[in-house]
């Protein structure tokens, strides 16, 4: 009796994880990422990396996180202003409170406010202010010439420079995606209205609205910047989708859906949108770079995130306005960083488009 012949077929991998194997193979994608990855970090863990408010503290028999201030005003513990303690935790936690204990942060320096001196209870000196207040072991990458330290205010800026990205370009993904869907494949008389709108849109200049925006309301803010930018980028997304739908509602795939009573709902989301997602996730990356660009060149010309919210393109705004007196460390840190956050939604736009695209693909690959 012979055993029957094991079964030596391999199963062929998916587009998505050969597109993947494909970006891996990219150095400068990789890279890219790895420094988006680190980013983000930054931006989460900005308060353990730079604040005056303790990480975790004990205080009067229990314990608190006042670093999370950071994110929300009303998440620090309102019985740090109700013993007055005026936002300068070292020396009041011990005067207040002798059992008390704290962990803080690496760095110790608030984006809102300059450190004074004796804060510590050890008569140490200040931030120092003006032309003194460069590159030094205390402040690393330099103060504002009112004592506000650089390099707190660029690691809290970093959840605003992420956050315009993902916000404004995440609003601009779902409406390309659902319009341009809906337009490549109802085809007809819809079609034509979207594509209209869609060419009407591509006329209206963001920063124009964005300026108009600032000008009607009262107290603007970064979200309304966020969806302005988010309500007038989708275009692009949107014809790239539409030119997708418009191949792909032909194929025998999607004929067979529709011979089994598939709804047009689940055709176009479940079996038409997944195969002409790869397209428009380069759009999708090279967007984040450009809102990122926008949200400091706004800033740049104090049209950006309004007080007391740090960002990168309102240290670049301050340095502008001290470049002549020298303090170029106001301009030289917050513009590296700018620089190498867009080259590397760049690289990883260009890393997806060679990576999805079977025209570019490396025959040896």
């Amino acid at each position: 009796m012979t055993d029957s012949p094991q079964n030596t077929t391999s199963h062929s991998p998916g587009f998505w994880r050969e597109a993947w194997q494909r970006y891996r193979r990219r150095r400068l994608s990789m890279f890219a990422l790895y420094f988006i990855a680190l980013l983000s970090l930054v931006a989460i863990f900005s308060p353990v990396i730079a604040g005056t408010k303790p990480i975790i503290c004990k205080y009067k028999g229990k314990i608190y996180f006042p670093c999370m201030g950071y994110f929300n005003t009303q998440w620090e513990n309102p019985i740090f202003q109700k013993d007055r303690f005026r936002r300068v935790y070292p020396r009041n936690l011990k005067r207040k409170d002798p059992d008390s204990w704290a962990v803080w942060p690496l760095v110790y320096q608030d984006p809102y406010r300059p450190v004074r001196r004796n804060e510590w209870g050890n008569g140490e000196p200040g931030n120092p202010y003006g032309a003194d207040g460069g590159p030094s072991r205390k402040n690393w990458f330099g103060t504002y010439k009112t004592g506000y330290d650089i390099f707190a205010s660029m690691v809290h800026g970093t959840k605003i420079a992420l956050l315009v990205g993902f916000v404004s370009t995440g609003i601009a993904a779902i409406l390309g995606i659902v319009i341009g869907a809906f337009a490549g494949y109802v085809g007809g008389w819809v079609d034509i209205i979207l594509s209209r709108i869609i060419e009407l849109v591509m006329c209206m200049p963001s920063l124009v609205l964005i300026l108009a925006l600032i000008a009607v309301i009262e107290q603007p803010t970064i979200w309304h910047m966020m969806i302005v930018l988010g309500l007038t980028g989708w275009t692009s997304m949107a014809r790239l989708t539409r030119a997708e739908f418009l191949k792909l509602r032909e194929s025998e795939f999607v004929a067979a859906a529709r011979c089994l009573g598939v709804s047009r709902r689940r055709i176009i989301f479940r079996h038409i949108l997944p195969n002409a997602l790869a397209p428009v996730m380069v759009p999708i990356a090279f967007g984040i770079a450009a809102a990122i660009l926008i949200e400091a060149g706004l800033s740049l010309l104090g049209f950006g995130a309004p007080p007391p919210n740090p960002s990168w393109g309102t240290v670049l705004n301050s340095g502008k306005e001290t470049l002549q007196s020298g303090y170029y460390w106001q301009l030289l840190f917050p513009g590296i960083a700018i620089f190498l956050t867009v080259l590397a939604y760049n690289l990883i736009g260009e890393g997806i488009q060679e990576s999805t695209d079977p025209r570019l693909a490396d025959p040896k690959n």
